[in-house]
């Protein structure tokens, strides 16, 4: 039944198309073994969204064997988009899985991790069903690296052993992230986005500062849902002291609905074997008709920059691919139609070097992930303000107000402009 990694990775050939298991379901043994081929291999495309952990196959000396091409760019294999040894591929999450079912990207093998096969023959995906799914579905052939640490989940990521092609018994901890403690600029734009959360509504959030900040303030909020592309430690918490409850919910009440999770062991744990989390495809709890059904949705998304008529770069700094447009306008949608939603756009009023994350013209090839005719919200550590139905001055005026106070003045000077 299970073969050894090394004669498993035979099957990828020189220009190959594959695909790699997402976040934290990484096979990193299938993924080792592979890049010790790098000398026999030429051109083969790599396809995923973010991965945690090391991507040796990004490091500059396999650039011949490998081609990375991404939908969304993590911190492991930034430095070898940026450095055009790869390149990303611009889309909405919502809309990746259909590029495999249709045959747009032909894959030729996916690298997937799973968890043993229950008495049914049934492997779970565990933390990662998103794009993960529609790519085994896909793929000609299927080398699943079998992990006792991948928890059972509830949903879609269910795979009989039959459609793998090859097993491969390996062992391995997931990986985790750190919880790092909430600043206090980061506490003032949670407290901020609290005040406009109501009891009963749904949240979609990513992970990081920002939603970690977000999540600590709802303590006393109650009947929360959640519909997220993603979820992490934050909602543990809530969810133990009845919080998020997900009673107030159209679509799928009383669950938790994600496709991917990634945080600490604790977070792992939670999601296994529990039906009260559903980990489905993208296509599904991506799309703007199902997420639009829940009512009072909030979704809480990040920017780089914004300018002052309310254009949100939030996939690279100025020409330089930093990220990915990811679900953000999938959920920024969504929320503007569900019924009293709010899509909210949160970030600090500055860079790390203290520049201004409000400017008057985003930077000279930055990306528009959300444009400025679906801007609503927009959070930073100096207020919220709401920029729908407002005209440009008026957009202007109210995102100098949450600008931080030194640039304020400098902005000013652009608005006889706008």
């Amino acid at each position: 039944m299970y073969i050894s990694a090394k004669e498993a990775v035979k099957s990828v050939k020189s220009n190959d198309h594959i695909f790699i298991h997402s976040v934290a379901s990484v096979p990193f043994l299938l993924i080792k073994t592979l890049v010790e081929r790098y000398k026999e291999l030429k051109n083969v495309s790599i396809y995923s969204i973010h991965t945690e952990g090391f991507a040796e196959y990004a490091e500059f000396k396999y650039s011949e064997s490998f081609n990375l091409k991404p939908f969304f760019i993590g911190q492991n294999i930034r430095e070898n988009i940026q450095n055009g040894r790869g390149s990303y591929l611009p889309v909405f999450l919502s809309e990746v899985p259909s590029l495999f079912r249709n045959g747009l990207i032909a894959l030729d093998v996916a690298l997937i991790s799973v968890s043993p096969p229950d008495k049914h023959g049934f492997c779970s995906l565990g933390p990662s069903v998103d794009i993960s799914l529609a790519a085994i579905q896909s793929a000609k052939i299927v080398i699943a690296q079998v992990n006792r640490f991948i928890p059972r989940t509830h949903g879609d990521g269910f795979i009989h052993f039959s459609k793998i092609n090859h097993l491969v018994n390996h062992d391995q901890e997931l990986p985790e992230i750190d919880i790092k403690p909430i600043s206090e600029k980061h506490k003032k734009i949670g407290e901020h986005i609290a005040k406009l959360i109501d009891n009963g509504s749904t949240l979609q959030m990513g992970i990081g500062d920002i939603p970690n900040a977000v999540l600590s303030c709802l303590m006393d909020h109650k009947d929360l849902g959640i519909h997220s592309e993603m979820i992490s430690d934050g909602i543990l918490s809530l969810v133990e002291n009845g919080v998020i409850t997900g009673s107030k919910k159209s679509k799928h009440r009383n669950s938790i609905i994600a496709s991917f999770a990634v945080g600490t062991k604790k977070l792992y744990d939670f999601i296994d074997d529990n039906p009260f989390v559903k980990m489905l495809d993208f296509s599904y709890v991506n799309s703007v008709e199902v997420i639009r059904k829940n009512p009072k949705v909030v979704a809480i998304n990040s920017a780089i920059e914004i300018d002052l008529s309310g254009q949100v770069c939030a996939d690279s700094i100025g020409s330089k691919m930093f990220s990915g447009v990811g679900g953000q306008m999938d959920f920024i949608r969504g929320a503007s139609l569900s019924e009293e939603g709010k899509p909210i756009i949160a970030m600090t009023s500055t860079t790390k070097n203290g520049d201004s994350k409000i400017v008057p013209y985003l930077k000279e090839g930055a990306g528009v992930v959300t444009t400025r005719a679906h801007i609503h919200w927009v959070v930073t550590d100096y207020g919220a303000v709401n920029l729908y139905a407002k005209t440009l001055k008026e957009r202007a005026e109210l995102l100098i107000k949450i600008a931080h106070p030194e640039h304020r003045e400098y902005l000013e000077s652009f608005l006889v402009k706008n």
